[in-house]
Order: C-alpha cells, then structure tokens, then sequence
C-alpha cells in the first residue's frame, strides 16, 4: 500500500476510512474505558501511598497519571454515549425520513420558529457526527496538553534542584546560568500558556512572533509538542472546533468545581488538619481498622483502639522525613553519595556501594540512632522501647516495638510518640504522634 500522502489512491482510502471510522471509534473507546476502570482504582491506591509516604516524584508521576485517566475516562463516556445518540438517530432517519413540520400542524409561529432553530434532521446527524469525531480526537490531545504542561514545570524544578541547589558545582557559574535559565524558562512558560489560551495571538503579530519564536523552538522540545503539532493545528483551523476549545476548559473548570462540593453537617465534629488526636479518633492509628486495601497507617499506630492483651504493639510509619531527621541527629550517617530516589537497577561499577559488613553495620548504628530519638509515653510516663524494623500488614515498612501494660489501669490512655530533634546545639523534645486508646483486662 502507498504511503505517499499525495498519492490518488491514498487519498482516497483516507476519505473512506474517515466515512468508517465511527466504527473503529466505538471499538477503541469499549476497550479505553474497559481498562480504564479496571487501572483507575490501582493508580488511585498507589496515589494514596506515594502521598502517605511522602515520596514526591512518585506522587507526581500517579498525579499525571490519575489526571489523565480522568480525562479520558469522561470524554470517552461522553463520546460513547453521543455515539450511541448518533447510531439511534440514524436508525429514526431510516423510519421516518426528515422531519416533516408541516405534518405537524402548529401554529405558524412555532414551525417557523422550529424550522429556524432545527433546520433539518439530517443537520442534527451532521451536528452530533462532529461533535463525536472532535471529541474522540481531543480526548488523546487533552492527554499531550497534560504531559507539556508537566514537562514545563519539571523543566523549572530540575534548574532549581540541579543548577542552583548543586553544591558540587562552583558557586558563581552555577548561580549564573542557573539563573539565566530560570528567568528564560520562566518567561517562555508564561508566553507559551497565553499563547495556548489565545490560540496562536503570539504569531500573528510580526514584533511579538520574533520575540516569541526562540520560546516556541525551544518549547517545542521541552514540552514534547513536536510529536502532536499537526493534530493542534488541524483542530484550529476549523470555525466548529475553534469554538469547542472554548467551551471545553470552562466545561472542565466547572465540573471540576461541581465535585469539590461536600456536604457538612457540623461546624465542630469536622476534624480540620493537623489537629491533635486527644479528642479525634483516626481510624489510620489502629491496626484491626485498617481492612481496606487503600487504609494505611498516617504516621503511627497500635493494633486497637481497646487493648486487651498484656502488650501495646506501635509501629511508627518510615518516610523520608524520618531518615532526614536522623541524618540531623547524626550527621555522620548520612552518606557521601545519597542513594534515595529513582535509580537505574544497572550499575556499573560498586565503588560507591558499602560492603556487605560495613552495610550491617551502619544499619545497626542507624536504629541505635532511631531509638534514642524516639520515645513513648503513656499518661506522662516514660516507657524504655526498642525498635526493630518492620512491615505492617499494610506491608508499609516502619519500626515496631511492644511495651507492657501490667502496671496500666482500666479505662482511657493517651500514648504519645516523642521525638528528640536537635535545634541550636540544644535538644528539645517534639511530639510525633498522639494516639488514645481504652485498656480493659
């Protein structure tokens, strides 16, 4: 089969699968959303645990990941169903043919009215045909615009944390450049957004195109907008699908703000934010509550909010705030090259790795560490602990320990996790975690 876009017979197929693509659209959009569903409720849970364990850069990529499948998820629904409206009224046009006004016997105000407002029916099927063509179409195109627009802005994280946060660089240099380069991506995301809103006003003015083409060039590759330009173009081109892009973005700020509603039924019982847990009760501190597979442990936990056993299990959730405040403790565990965050499972060389006995080692001081830093306290009594590492059922990896109960009475108690941090050469002592609980023999 020729490729050649200028080619007869080429074209010829491409108008013939353009009369058939409907079809090929509604298989598509089956599958799509199929899968859809079955991914949506996995990214959301490993959404959920990236923002519990404060791991950013995962979080931004389920982030992504999430926005995108809801984008597709509702235009493809959409187009499902204004297909199946299309497929119904052409059914009805088979029946009935067009719409026969007079047939109807109105009034003369109302069938001049109708047949202004509606035409024909063969109109209506011309009208629902675009708006399913365009909106399978911008459904991927939303997707590209998503990528972009988070491909600018890690474009301006990693000059921030690469260049200007680099103390392996020379001061000067990286400050420099590091700033000259903030300033032009800065600037060419702006010009790029409202050149996006405007539909291309910066290219049309001859001072402002001259100015903006370095931008747009650079851009291009930065956002990935290269691999997608002549579907964007090709959707501005046209009076009917110029006017849906404007509809679009206020269609989806305004569904956007219709979800964020809840109702709220009390100005009090409303737990607000980072509000102590001595008169809240949090399902995420106590073990036997955690039965779903998105439940997780916030921060700490103990296995019940009534202890009947001669122990109280708690387990304190790892996160990278935790070894950040080790390293702050003790700064000579902290490693000269930091291994945290997304790394290639191929390395070349192990010159930077520790050895087998020196790891165990340093692992042991670690926890050493950990445990002097964090202590327990049940109604301003000081308990002695030791952590171990661990995984919960929840298979989250923190530090566990038991303390006893024999010396507790009946009734409520409010276990508090302490903290040791370092401030000005001085220690002072933090709270970490503030769970009640009942203890009954």
């Amino acid at each position: 089969m020729s490729t050649n876009y200028k080619d007869k017979k080429f074209q010829e197929l491409l108008d013939k699968l353009q009369q058939e693509s409907w079809q090929l659209e509604l298989i598509i959009s089956g599958f799509a959303i199929f899968g859809l569903f079955t991914v949506y409720p996995k990214i959301t849970l490993a959404l959920q645990v990236a923002q519990n364990d404060n791991e950013i850069p995962y979080f931004v990529i389920m982030l992504i990941a999430l926005i995108a499948c809801s984008i597709l998820l509702f235009n493809l629904l959409v187009h499902v169903i204004l297909r199946g409206l299309w497929i119904g009224a052409l059914g009805l046009r088979y029946v009935s043919g067009d719409i026969d006004f007079e047939s109807l016997n109105y009034h003369n105000r109302f069938t001049k009215y109708l047949k202004k407002k509606i035409v024909s029916f063969d109109k209506y099927v011309a009208t629902l045909e675009n708006y399913c063509s365009v909106l399978f179409a911008v459904s991927f195109l939303l997707i590209f615009y998503v990528i972009s627009i988070t491909m600018m802005i890690l474009a301006i994280v990693a000059i921030s944390i690469l260049i200007l946060d680099n103390d392996s660089l020379p001061k000067t240099p990286r400050i420099i450049i590091g700033v000259i380069l903030l300033v032009f991506f800065s600037f060419g995301a702006i010009f790029t957004f409202l050149d996006f809103i405007t539909q291309g006003y910066f290219k049309k003015k001859n001072w402002l195109s001259k100015i903006y083409f370095p931008f747009y060039w650079v851009f291009s590759f930065v956002t990935l907008t290269f691999l997608y330009r002549p579907l964007v173009y090709n959707f501005l081109d046209d009076r009917f699908t110029k006017r849906l892009s404007f509809f679009l973005v206020p269609a989806y700020i305004t569904i956007l703000i219709f979800t964020s509603f809840k109702y709220k039924k009390s100005n009090y019982l409303h737990r607000p934010k980072n509000l102590s847990s001595t008169i809240y009760l949090d399902k995420r501190e106590y073990d036997d509550l955690l039965t779903k597979e998105k439940d997780f442990v916030k921060r700490a936990s103990i296995q019940s909010k009534v202890i009947t056993d001669p122990f109280v299990k708690i387990f304190r959730v790892f996160d990278e705030n935790v070894e950040n405040n080790i390293y702050k403790y003790h700064p000579s565990l902290k490693p000269k090259e930091d291994e945290r965050g997304f790394k290639s499972g191929i390395h070349f060389s192990d010159e930077n790795n520790f050895s087998s006995k020196e790891r165990d080692s340093l692992s042991k001081k670690y926890l050493a560490v950990f445990n002097l830093m964090y202590k327990v306290q049940i109604d301003s009594i000081n308990y002695k602990t030791d952590f171990l590492i661990s995984k919960n059922k929840q298979n989250q990896i923190g530090f566990e320990t038991y303390i006893s109960t024999s010396k507790l009475i009946k009734g409520k108690h409010t276990l508090k996790l302490n903290r040791n941090k370092i401030k000005e050469s001085d220690t002072t002592q933090v709270t970490d975690a503030i769970i009640p609980f009942w203890y009954f023999k």
